[in-house]
């Protein structure tokens, strides 16, 4: 009898463990909001991901609300269910910090993507250069207008890593137009609703001096444009350019009323799960297939510290096909 209760014990274990070995990687995605549309396409990027669709992971993804707060607060729900892994999308560079010392200190690897955070505990990071991106979207806007004239900008929000490092990528773009002036320089906090409000007042204040808009996304030149509309001027007199490559951007550039840089929300946010993947399961492939999409960002076996997934400019001549992509 006991050696008959004894083998039914080791059936029972090893049958746990089998069980335990086909139960799917549970996966956090703490993103800083999903009011817009860009981190909307990263979410659903995500989702679409192969191995959740074959049921390897299950990605959680919370919502920060644009919260700082919030976001440390799901990473500890994250950590007290005992998540294998988590995406970081910080809305702040250094309030994050914490969430991810509070991870590590839990065994939990975390992997940021599209937005940074200061901390030197990630276990890696998938993005977009963000000082490339504002550089190229003010040269758009400078180059537009001759180096010559006035400019206003719209800021994503303060203390985000984009902002910061958008603007710096502005600011080093206008150091090589000395003849431009910077009227305005403001957050619009992402939103298209509170950058047609700023420009609004602009317009009310400079009238037709202002020559440019340096949106630092493209939700913020949207409402730019809605503003310019609004007040009964023509928008071709005016050098838009914002940053994403978001619909309502791609037929802006259609119809020549602004530029846009496209950022690849689903490159940035399926490499990221696969470099999570790896992080929990060292024999796991890249089951993605951005890498063959951008083989200048080589895997490189999931141990690059940091990823950068390259800016696709918008263009008359690519305009049309990666808006059939949105389809």
């Amino acid at each position: 009898m006991r050696r008959l209760l004894t083998l039914a014990s080791t059936l029972a274990l090893a049958a746990g463990a089998a069980a335990a070995q086909d139960e799917p990687l549970r996966i956090g995605a703490a993103v800083y909001g999903l009011n817009a549309e860009f981190m909307q396409i990263w979410s659903a990027a995500l989702e679409e991901h192969p191995a959740v669709q074959e049921g390897i992971v299950d990605v959680t993804i919370f919502d920060g609300r644009y919260d700082a707060l919030v976001q440390q607060e799901q990473f500890e729900t994250m950590i007290t269910q005992g998540f294998d892994a988590i995406i970081f999308v910080p809305i702040d560079i250094e309030a994050g910090a914490a969430a991810v010392q509070a991870a590590h200190d839990a065994g939990i690897p975390v992997v940021g993507s599209n937005t940074r955070v200061n901390s030197d505990l990630l276990h890696s990071y998938v993005g977009s250069d963000d000082v490339m991106s504002g550089r190229m979207v003010a040269e758009y806007v400078l180059e537009q207008i001759g180096c010559e004239g006035n400019v206003v900008i719209l800021e994503g929000p303060i203390g985000q890593s984009a902002q910061i490092q958008r603007l710096e990528g502005n600011m080093q773009a206008l150091a090589e137009c000395p003849d431009v002036t910077v009227l305005e320089q403001q957050t619009a906090n992402w939103s298209r609703a509170e950058a047609q409000t700023l420009m609004e007042n602009w317009l009310t204040t400079h009238g037709d001096a202002i020559d440019g808009v340096i949106g630092q996304n493209d939700e913020m030149a949207l409402g730019a444009i809605e503003a310019i509309k609004g007040a009964g001027l023509n928008v071709e007199d005016f050098a838009i350019a914002g940053i994403d490559g978001i619909t309502d951007a791609l037929n802006a550039v259609k119809a020549g009323e602004m530029q846009s840089i496209l950022q690849d929300a689903r490159a940035q946010a399926q490499g990221a799960l696969d470099v999570a993947i790896k992080a929990v399961k060292p024999d796991y492939e890249p089951m993605s297939d951005i890498w063959e999409q951008y083989p200048e960002m080589p895997w490189n076996d999931g141990a690059d510290a940091e990823y950068n997934v390259p800016w696709t400019p918008v263009t008359e001549e690519n305009v049309d096909e990666l808006l059939a992509q949105r389809q």
